[in-house]
């Protein structure tokens, strides 16, 4: 049955943002009605992390995030931080571990999050729609209406959590865009990001038989840089160095290359660097410092397949500097589908740093990643996701 009914906040999205939002602002005393139009909770938050949801990262700084207004996250993480959400992590008794580089991990289940996160909405007196369109949404004075599928709801505050547009199969839409869009607020064109990226032909017709080789490496574009693990695959390049190093290579001009360090330990350059006199073939000695059939492949690409003595120290100086600085102009990347967020998004020029309130529209919020907020790889967006929800739960 279809009715009509009131409360001082609506949140549209119930995922990470969404419920931290909405159990915030339910503990304050508002009335709160949390709506989804997707049939599964926190389906996202679910298969992050290999399905043990990495939840955090205790090294979170506003370093960590692309903006194009790159100071506004400061305030929600600083308000925030790590250490609060392991607080509550630890209050429903979650076991969870450090994996590398700061990032925390479920022991269990990243269902352990969703229900954690339900637990506190439930605690709050959060009412649900779930699944549950929103058909129109506009003013009705100083309030917000919605038409929904469960019929109209009117409020005092609107908060729209309804994410980006990665991984489109668990209902990702551009809803929240839109919304921004009606009410006059920028958004920054949204690309996939932390995503694989594609080689162009040419270079897919070297490397392409090499998927499933991985290797640590270094890559750097513009302002980024990363040493972490590097997969090659049957389309191109991934691995955690790549899906770090894709935003930056879409935040700047996409036509500029991606730079890879295959040698990014001195300790092998100086060992290939003693062995400039070695009779042996030089992709034998380069593969002690990478996998065999890469550096068989690289050799054979930039002709380098001879003894290592048959170099002049130039060609050999100039074969050890290519391997440190492999320029890749990816032909692009593998889209929503294999992203892990979205780049760009509501501008937050727009909104205040403090509630995340459109500085426009009275009552108005955005929060999570359908803002221009985007965070490393390794936690960093789950973190963006409870600061700027505990950020907006506590004004709206």
């Amino acid at each position: 049955m279809k009715t009509s009914s009131h409360f001082d906040v609506v949140v549209i999205g119930a995922g990470a943002a969404g419920m931290m939002c909405a159990a915030e602002a339910g503990k304050r005393g508002r009335s709160v009605l949390l709506i989804d139009h997707y049939h599964k909770l926190g389906e996202k938050i679910r298969i992050s992390g290999g399905g043990r949801c990495n939840f955090t990262n205790i090294h979170t700084r506003p370093e960590n995030f692309l903006s194009q207004n790159p100071h506004f996250a400061r305030s929600a993480l600083a308000r925030y931080t790590p250490r609060d959400f392991v607080k509550l992590v630890e209050s429903h008794d979650i076991a969870y571990h450090e994996k590398t580089l700061g990032q925390l991990f479920c022991d269990d289940s990243a269902a352990q999050i969703i229900t954690m996160l339900k637990t506190e909405c439930d605690r709050a007196h959060v009412q649900w729609q779930m699944p549950c369109n929103v058909n129109l949404l506009g003013r009705q004075g100083e309030k917000f209406l919605l038409t929904t599928d469960h019929g109209d709801v009117t409020s005092e505050a609107l908060v729209i959590a309804t994410g980006g547009l990665a991984v489109p199969k668990i209902g990702a839409t551009p809803f929240g865009y839109k919304v921004a869009q009606q009410f006059g607020l920028a958004v920054i064109p949204p690309r996939p990001a932390l995503v694989p990226l594609s080689f162009d032909p040419e270079t897919l017709a070297r490397y392409g038989d090499l998927s499933g080789l991985s290797l640590d490496a270094e890559v750097s574009c513009h302002d980024g840089r990363f040493r972490e693990s590097l997969l090659l695959t049957h389309r191109g390049l991934s691995g955690p160095s790549i899906l770090q190093i894709s935003s930056y290579w879409q935040d700047g001009s996409a036509k500029d290359p991606i730079h890879i360090n295959l040698l990014p330990d001195s300790v092998s350059v100086s060992a290939l660097e003693q062995q400039r006199s070695s009779k042996a073939q030089f992709n034998n000695l380069l593969a002690e410092h990478l996998p065999r059939r890469l550096a068989q492949a690289w050799c054979d690409a930039h002709q380098l397949s001879k003894p290592a003595n048959q170099f002049s120290d130039k060609s050999y100086a100039d074969a050890l500097a290519g391997l440190q600085d492999w320029p890749v102009k990816p032909s692009g990347t593998l889209g929503y589908n294999k992203a892990e967020v979205t780049l760009g998004g509501v501008d937050t020029r727009g909104l205040s740093s403090k509630t995340m309130e459109a500085t426009a529209v009275r009552g108005l919020y955005f929060i999570g990643e359908v803002v221009d907020v985007t965070g490393h790889l390794g936690g960093f967006n789950f973190q963006w996701a409870w600061a700027s929800g505990v950020a907006a739960g506590q004004a709206a």
